[in-house]
C-alpha cells in the first residue's frame, strides 16, 4: 500500500445479484443499496429522467422519512448530492414523488424499492471498461448477471447472454468475445490501452462468466487466454457461484443482524 496507517477500507459489491427480491436479510439489502447510491452518484447507473427522479425520491425517503413541510424547506433536496449533475427540474420532480408517492415507507422499504427499480436498468452492475472497437470507436465493455454487454455512449449495442458466450480470450492489447448472436457465430474484438488492462478485462470476464453461468463451483475449470494451454495466462475462479450463494442464503436460520444506518 502506498498510503500510511490508519487505512480506510471501503466496501464494494463485486457480483450484483440478478434478483434483489431473493436477498433474505435486510442487512445485505442495505449494503447493496449503499453500492447503488454510489453507482448513481458516480454516474454509472444510467437511466431516464423519470427513473432518476424515482430513484432519487427513494433515497430521500430512506434518509429523511416522510415529507414534512415544517422540517423540509423548499430547497431541501439540493442538500442531497444524489446525481453527478442534479438540475433544478430533477430536484422538483424528486420532491413531487417524495411528497405524494412514498409516504409511509420505512427506510428498509424505500431501499428495497430502489433496488427493484435499479436492477431493471441496463447498466445495473456494470463496471465499465473503456476500449475501442474494430472501427476505432470508443466503447465500454461490462459484465452483468445477464451476460457480456457493450455500450457506445449511453446506448447498449450488444448483449450476449452467458449461455451464448463460448470463450473469452486476449492477445496483447486485444480482447475477444466468441459466442452466438441471432443463432450465428460472432467474434467481437476490442482494443484496450495496455496489455495489463486487457488481461484485467479478461480476468473480470472469466470471473463473471463462472459466477453467473455455472450451477456449481465444481463445474468450473481453469481457463487459458490462448488456444495452447501452456502459453498465455491461465486463471480459475475460486468461490461459490450465484446459484450456490442464493441456495445458501435461503437456509440462513440466525437472528437477523441489526442494521445501523
Amino acid at each position: 500500500m502506498k498510503s500510511h496507517p490508519p487505512y480506510t477500507m471501503c466496501f464494494r459489491v463485486k457480483f450484483y445479484p440478478h434478483e434483489p427480491l431473493k436477498i433474505k436479510e435486510e442487512l445485505t439489502r442495505y449494503l447493496l443499496y449503499l453500492q447503488m447510491k454510489r453507482d448513481i452518484f458516480h454516474g454509472r447507473l444510467l437511466c431516464s429522467f423519470s427513473d432518476a427522479a424515482y430513484l432519487g425520491a427513494c433515497i430521500v425517503q430512506a434518509e429523511l422519512g416522510d415529507y414534512d413541510p415544517d422540517a423540509h424547506p423548499e430547497n431541501y433536496i439540493s442538500e442531497f448530492e444524489i446525481f453527478p449533475k442534479q438540475s433544478q427540474k430533477l430536484e422538483r420532480k424528486i420532491v413531487e414523488i417524495h411528497k405524494n408517492e412514498l409516504r409511509g415507507q420505512s427506510p428498509a422499504v424505500a431501499e428495497f424499492n430502489l433496488l427493484l427499480k435499479a436492477h431493471t436498468l441496463e447498466t445495473y452492475g456494470v463496471d465499465p471498461h473503456p476500449c475501442k472497437d474494430s472501427t476505432g470507436t470508443t466503447t465500454f465493455l461490462g459484465f452483468t448477471a445477464a451476460g457480456f454487454v457493450v455500450f457506445q455512449g449511453n446506448k447498449r449495442i450488444h448483449l450476449i447472454k452467458w449461455p451464448d458466450v463460448y470463450k473469452l480470450k486476449f492477445e496483447g492489447k486485444t480482447f475477444y468475445v466468441i459466442g452466438t448472436q441471432k443463432e450465428k457465430k460472432a467474434v467481437l474484438a476490442f482494443h484496450t490501452s495496455t496489455p495489463a488492462a486487457c488481461k484485467h478485462l479478461w480476468k473480470c470476464g472469466v470471473e463473471n462468466q463462472a459466477f453467473y453461468k455455472y450451477a456449481k463451483s465444481s463445474q468450473i475449470k481453469t481457463v487459458s487466454s490462448s488456444k495452447i494451454f501452456f502459453k498465455g495466462s491461465r486463471f480459475r475462479y475460486s468461490g461459490k457461484v450465484a446459484k450456490e450463494v442464493v441456495e445458501a442464503s435461503s437456509k440462513i436460520q440466525r437472528e437477523p443482524p441489526e442494521v445501523h444506518r
